[in-house]
């Protein structure tokens, strides 16, 4: 769940929407100065599946010791050591099932997939606040998806379809547009307000590898500089329910609200300068 507040309670947004969202990014990301990179039907699929582990608990919501929905936040923007106010235990085993369940569908993706939850878990993860025990697991989950990766790896490059895009470089180039799109997809779901690189650099076509700068210009209205989308204009939706309460004392009358809250439309634009 993505959690944002909104006039007195919460706009919470499940995981799947958001990666749609960051999926819808990825479509429109070329023009004169970038392209996507290839195999784009591959790449595609791991960004805007990169999250279907999360379906089941988002169904199920909890939430946090204070009461919250138990979510990412803006709060959470460029740091993970709270693991999406989510005890380790349970976080690493949705992010073991996103490259389990996207293996059995497209390996390719599952290589991302991967690479995205041990990016998230090594550089991104502030590990202070694990007791030995934890570590333990976190390393040994860590190993296990680097060993999953060269194993999916070593399958694709026997395979002939992918001659050309089976490189380390390859997949590195395909994962950081992953980590682009799903953190841009991340700061608009929750109206972050603040400019902010997305994740890496990104190659152009003329030129050295650039970064790519989002920042919130109005109401639901964002851009990115340098821009990267083949239109000056993209006016997107986002599904949504809304929770007038802001803290609750148990998860099931939390759950018994967001069931029956209706899915809304959020209505959202990015703008090239």
């Amino acid at each position: 769940m993505i959690r944002d507040s909104f006039k007195q309670g919460w706009r919470l947004i499940t995981h799947e929407a958001h990666a749609h969202l960051a999926g819808k990014f990825a479509r429109h990301w070329k023009n004169d100065q970038f392209e996507p990179p290839m195999p784009f039907t591959h790449v595609l699929d791991a960004i805007r599946r990169h999250d279907d582990s999360w379906i089941t608990r988002d169904s199920h919501p909890e939430i946090t010791k204070d009461g919250l929905p138990s979510a990412f936040s803006s709060s959470l923007v460029g740091q993970y050591e709270a693991f999406e106010e989510i005890s380790l235990e349970p976080y690493l085993e949705v992010r073991k099932q996103a490259t389990k369940q996207a293996r059995k569908r497209d390996p390719y993706a599952a290589v991302l997939i991967s690479m995205h939850t041990v990016n998230l878990l090594t550089e991104q993860a502030d590990l202070s606040t694990l007791n030995e025990e934890q570590r333990s697991l976190h390393s040994e989950f860590i190993n296990d998806q680097r060993s999953i990766q060269t194993a999916i790896k070593k399958d694709i490059r026997d395979n002939t379809i992918f001659n050309g895009y089976a490189s380390d470089q390859d997949f590195q180039r395909a994962f950081e547009f992953l980590q682009a799109c799903d953190s841009l997809s991340l700061f608009v779901c929750v109206d972050y307000d603040e400019s902010t690189p997305l994740r890496h650099e990104h190659p152009r076509n003329v030129g050295d590898p650039v970064q790519i700068v989002y920042e919130c210009v109005g109401s639901e209205t964002y851009s990115c500089e340098p821009w990267p989308f083949d239109e000056r204009e993209l006016s997107l939706t986002i599904p949504y329910r809304y929770i007038s309460q802001r803290a609750f004392d148990d998860a099931e009358s939390f759950r018994q609200e967001y069931h029956d809250a209706a899915v809304r439309k959020r209505n959202i634009t990015l703008l090239a300068d």
